[in-house]
């Protein structure tokens, strides 16, 4: 398999946590999707990372990608198997784009008025779910999922963000410490990622 990826990139961190929980032998590629490489415009029509190429299926959108990565890999399982609770969960994984991952674009190139209100913005929504970090020894979920998998990546931005969460939100920072100190997840961090403000 090829994961078409870049370094900076919270889509992309998703689906290499995913990879590495999985512990999948995956050649990464980084690409810029400015100058994207050749391969990459021939696979995805939107040319966007993170695509996955497996065999002679190329998959593209990090949330079907991690999907496909878990049904094609079951083991360990990062989705319920009832279909309620998996549906609960694809609700919250929707929230989790619409309100999260939405504004990465601006706080990674916006001007700064817009990035001042985007922080407001990404505060005020993850101090919303502060009390679901408290239900469970994972977001919602007893084992690390795929919710884990959306959550743990803007998390480790915010420093990088200029981001500040407040004392109140104390179970979501001992929730990130316990995510970033998984050796799964070590191992899904690009260069770019290791390098960014703690």
């Amino acid at each position: 398999m090829t994961l078409f990826s870049r370094g900076d990139d919270p889509h992309s961190h998703r689906v290499r946590i995913v990879v590495a929980v999985k512990g999948l032998e995956v050649r990464v590629v980084e690409a810029d999707p400015a100058r994207p490489p050749e391969d990459l415009i021939d696979l995805n029509p939107y040319q966007t990372v993170p695509t996955l190429v497996d065999r002679e299926l190329v998959v593209y959108e990090s949330g079907i990608i991690c999907e496909y990565l878990d049904e094609r890999f079951p083991a360990p399982a990062l989705m319920p198997s009832d279909p309620a609770a998996r549906a609960q969960a694809r609700v919250a994984l929707h929230r989790i784009g619409q309100d999260w991952y939405s504004h990465a674009p601006v706080l990674e190139s916006g001007d700064r008025r817009e990035q001042q209100r985007v922080r407001r913005l990404l505060v005020e929504s993850i101090v919303a779910v502060e009390p679901l970090f408290r239900l469970k020894p994972w977001f919602l979920s007893d084992q690390f999922s795929l919710l884990d998998a959306a959550v743990a990546p803007i998390l480790w931005r915010l420093p990088h963000w200029q981001v500040e969460l407040p004392s109140s939100a104390q179970s979501i920072q001992r929730y990130a410490q316990k995510a970033f100190s998984r050796p799964f997840f070590l191992a899904s961090l690009a260069e770019a990622e290791r390098e960014m403000p703690r």
